[in-house]
């Protein structure tokens, strides 16, 4: 246990993290957290009683109080050059090799994620800044067990950070005896230590902010970039801050959540597979909201359409950027035939977004890169954005961003089995401290396994039935839990199934899938069994 600046440190210090872990840098971190925890607390709190009252029968809606701002005539604030052109920007976990990879993946942005794609180890957390701060400087190298040398290319993407979302603490550091939140901690030590560096090199501090689900939860971020700018003698706008729209409720707030931050907005983002999560956690008890197979809830379907569009509507007519979703495949080098079916679906995802008026979009793999960069290049002509584009044909409401039960599709087995062993493998590991796992040739993140644990969860809670007949139940749950647990077993070999936790992955899995209340993130009661 140490002691510094009032704050005490739970972390075992490694050789390195004294770097990061700075009296000054943490006295920035207690300083957000004294003005801004009290806040965050009561914000979480309205979100508890916002789900309450979704339970008594209210519906979401458009908010009357802040119709001005709807209705209103105002733009964000320019983005700096380095962020003009977002054509294809690539995310995932601030481990070293993979930070190398994707700052050199030809991509334009790289979202280094403190967050979903992230496990919260502690190792993980303090590394992941001192990984950043390293490729800021041009001095990142990784050597490879296979003797490969990895290093800066002459071009890296522009770095953009997502920290952990207001929900979640980080409890190996505390101030009073309290955690302090996971989303301050991230950001004062990433902007203390980066900021500055980001700056001299002609960029600045870029953040992805995620799971937002109104616009006072908007403001807290704008005042916190207010106040960390400030303590630093940076000028205020100069952080840029994009949003991911991956909350149903904050679909209804989308103008509202720019208009906050206004000052340091960079667009929007739409998060899918969070949204998807997000409208079956908001419903959970009404049957017309069930969804099918998560395979069948793609972009396409109406509530899914509706949110997409009215996002590119919402960012254009305010002078922001809408950043498309993800495309999470994980390219086959074995199979050209297979391989070349997925890309051509991956195309014509980025083709759909395209057409919506999306400035840029999301991949997972370097792979991708070449793919959405075309899609977007030959779909601009060139052009860094397509800002100027308004979609003033774009109507959407309520009823359509509520439209669940349109959705097409079917409860199968298959669906069934697919988020079982997803689920499982991916909460194996991430509690072996990965937060990106490719599983059946996706990418899958905190978000992925999310929608199949609360999936199962709600077939369960309304006795959803399968294609041939079978009531999904707790039983059958764990029957195919059993099946298909001992797949993965047969396949990864005895040793690498006892290191990846077995007992505690079903614990887990059980926990959030067969509890008889929906648990709002599984990510919350994991972090117990974290290091």
């Amino acid at each position: 246990m140490t002691t510094m600046s009032n704050v005490e440190l739970r972390g075992a210090i490694e050789p390195g993290f004294d770097e990061v872990l700075t009296p000054d840098a943490l006295e920035l971190v207690a300083a957000l957290v004294r003005e801004f925890g009290p806040r965050r607390g009561e914000l979480l709190e309205a979100r508890a009683r916002r789900r309450a009252r979704l339970a008594a029968g209210e519906m979401l809606d458009f908010l009357p109080h802040t119709r001005e701002i709807r209705e209103g005539d105002w733009r964000v604030a320019p983005v700096p050059g380095d962020m003009q052109q977002r054509w294809v920007e690539i995310t995932g976990p601030t481990e070293r090799k993979m930070t190398i990879n994707a700052l050199n993946s030809g991509a334009d942005g790289f979202m280094a994620d403190f967050e979903d794609a992230n496990a919260p180890t502690w190792r993980n957390m303090v590394e992941g800044h001192l990984n950043l701060r390293d490729a800021i400087e041009g001095t990142i190298t990784y050597e490879g067990s296979d003797g490969r040398h990895y290093e800066l290319g002459e071009d890296p993407a522009t770095l953009l950070v997502r920290p952990r979302g207001w929900h979640l603490d980080e409890r190996h550091v505390l101030l009073g005896s309290q955690p302090v939140p996971g989303a301050l901690f991230d950001f004062g030590l990433y902007f203390f230590h980066c900021a500055p560096r980001l700056l001299a090199k002609g960029s600045g501090p870029y953040f992805y902010l995620p799971k937002l689900e109104s616009h006072l939860e908007a403001r807290l971020w704008n005042d916190v970039f207010c106040f960390a700018q400030d303590a630093l003698g940076i000028d205020r706008g100069t952080i840029k801050a994009t949003v991911l729209i991956e909350t149903l409720p904050a679909a209804f707030e989308m103008d509202e959540i720019l208009y906050e931050l206004r000052d340091h907005s960079a667009g929007l983002n739409a998060g899918r597979w969070d949204y998807i999560f997000s409208a079956i956690k908001c419903f959970p008890d009404r049957p017309e909201m069930v969804l099918p197979d998560r395979g069948d809830v793609t972009m396409t379907v109406p509530f899914m359409r509706a949110y997409t569009e009215l996002l590119a509507a919402t960012c254009h007519r305010r002078g922001a950027h809408a950043m498309g979703g993800m495309a999470a495949l994980i390219p086959s080098r074995k199979d050209e035939q297979a391989n070349a079916k997925a890309l051509d679906a991956v195309r014509a995802d980025k083709e759909r977004e395209v057409g919506q008026g999306y400035d840029g979009t999301w991949v997972a793999h370097p792979d991708l890169v070449p793919v959405a960069r075309e899609v977007f290049e030959q779909g601009l002509s060139g052009a860094s954005n397509q800002l100027s584009r308004q979609r003033d044909d774009v109507q959407v409401g309520a009823a359509e961003l509520l439209d669940l039960s349109s959705t097409p599709g079917k409860i199968t087995e298959q669906g069934l089995r697919t988020d079982v062993s997803v689920g499982f493998q991916y909460i194996s590991f991430w509690l072996t401290g990965r937060g990106a796992a490719g599983i059946n040739s996706m990418m899958e993140d905190a978000a992925t396994a999310e929608i199949s644990r609360s999936q199962i969860w709600q077939w369960i809670r309304h006795g959803a039935k399968l294609e041939d007949g079978q009531t999904v139940t707790p039983d059958l749950v764990r029957q195919v839990l059993d099946e298909e647990t001992a797949k993965v077993r047969e396949s990864v070999g005895e040793q690498v199934w006892r290191d990846g936790r077995p007992s505690e992955t079903r614990e887990i899995f059980e926990r959030v899938a067969l509890a008889p209340e929906l648990t709002e993130f599984l990510t919350i009661p994991a972090y117990e069994y974290l290091d």
